[in-house]
């Protein structure tokens, strides 16, 4: 465990509700829920927990450590989201710029099923109301690492729905061409990869992250392991091979493969919680900020997870989602978010293992990276009990 850099009280928390959190996490692990966890739980900037916890991989005994890199999956589209946001505050994209303006291949070869696809915009792949189909694989796995050959599969699509009209959480298309889209907007002259490195990693200190893995941090990688119900969305075969896709050589993709550490997440998460700016740089505007943090989606549900939560008994949640970042909202739905974060609290997450969200009105930031994936309707009620935990401690 690392020593925060205040205690709990100093950051404005309740000591023993930090400890209700903490006591669950070590509880989880010691039951086999999940193998560990790196999580930081921080006030107006102030660390109050900062910890690791159980294992990385707990069949080798390999335990968990504070700078573990983790295979965050779809928390990678974050990354995204605030890339192109950039090339918004810099003038080289808008939200409503078409992505045919910027990639013209996505017209397709086929002009007869090309009707749609000159309407479909930045705002649209951001907020995932595209159109698109929801594939999480637009090649076989063997390519999917291939960024080139994806997206040249994406640009064959059909627009499926009218854009704007629904939402259906895309695990792959529209982060693909919206990185597409920030990469040309940026020049075109940087890979995917190295367009990450200098543009966000770089600028915002994340010494540790990268988009594909990088051989200077093999070694603090943790696996990504699961034990999925074969019955599920996604199994134990996807995990792997997506895992697999992310360790090929030369591996791009920027919806699912970006790797990173819990602390540099925590930067990440600060620079947003603080409109923009971080040690002095000012990386994002607040103007762009307030509107990627404000709901853009209204009650539309988000299709995914209608089905999620009809399996499971609950109430249909509307999607609630700003510019690319999940939001609270003000329901009582179940939500990874917690029930008790304010409405407009905002984050990201990736499929059964990883999350961060910052609570604005409260000025907490909190960042959860987990080893071994878990079912996503359970991983669901495993962040919501957390994400309850931090906020019940706030004084």
């Amino acid at each position: 465990m690392s020593t925060p850099t205040h205690t709990p009280r100093q950051a404005g928390f309740d000591p023993a509700g930090l400890e209700r959190l903490t006591a669950a996490i070590e509880t989880d692990i010691k039951n086999g829920v999940y193998d560990g966890a790196v999580i930081k739980v921080a006030r107006d900037g102030e660390l109050a927990v900062d910890a690791a916890f159980g294992y990385t991989d707990r069949a080798a005994g390999r335990a968990a450590h504070p700078d573990d890199v983790f295979k965050v999956l779809s928390l990678t589209k974050a990354f995204v989201n605030v890339l192109a946001l950039r090339a918004i505050d810099h003038g080289r994209l808008a939200l409503t710029t078409r992505v045919v303006d910027v990639v013209p291949e996505f017209w397709g070869s086929d002009r007869f099923r090309s009707s749609r696809k000159g309407r479909v915009n930045v705002a649209h792949l951001l907020t995932h109301r595209a159109g698109l189909p929801p594939t999480p694989q637009p090649v076989s796995y063997d390519q999917l690492h291939d960024f080139s050959r994806t997206l040249a599969a994406i640009c064959e699509l059909d627009v499926v729905n009218e854009p704007g009209t629904t939402l259906n959480y895309s695990p792959t298309v529209n982060h693909a061409l919206l990185a597409e889209m920030a990469r040309r907007a940026f020049g075109g002259d940087r890979s995917l990869r190295e367009l990450l490195r200098t543009e966000l990693f770089e600028p915002l200190g994340m010494t540790s992250s990268s988009l594909g893995e990088i051989p200077g941090l093999s070694d603090r990688v943790v696996p990504l392991l699961c034990d999925l119900p074969e019955d599920g969305w996604l199994t134990n075969e996807d995990f792997q091979r997506v895992s697999e896709a992310i360790s090929a050589e030369g591996s791009e993709m920027p919806w699912v493969g970006g790797l990173t550490t819990a602390g540099d997440v925590f930067r990440f998460a600060e620079m947003l919680r603080r409109g923009g700016e971080l040690d002095g740089l000012r990386y994002l505007s607040p103007a762009v900020i307030d509107k990627a943090t404000a709901l853009q989606t209204g009650e539309a549900p988000n299709d995914l997870y209608r089905l999620l939560a009809q399996a499971r008994g609950w109430d249909v949640p509307p999607g609630n989602f700003g510019l690319g970042f999940a939001l609270s909202g003000d329901g009582l739905e179940v939500s990874q978010l917690g029930t008790l974060t304010s409405p407009r609290t905002f984050g990201n997450f990736g499929a059964g293992s990883t999350l961060f969200w910052v609570d604005p009105a409260r000025d907490i930031t909190f960042v959860c990276l987990t080893a071994k994936a878990m079912e996503e309707s359970e991983n669901i009620l495993r962040f919501q009990r957390l994400s309850d935990f931090v906020v019940s401690a706030a004084l």
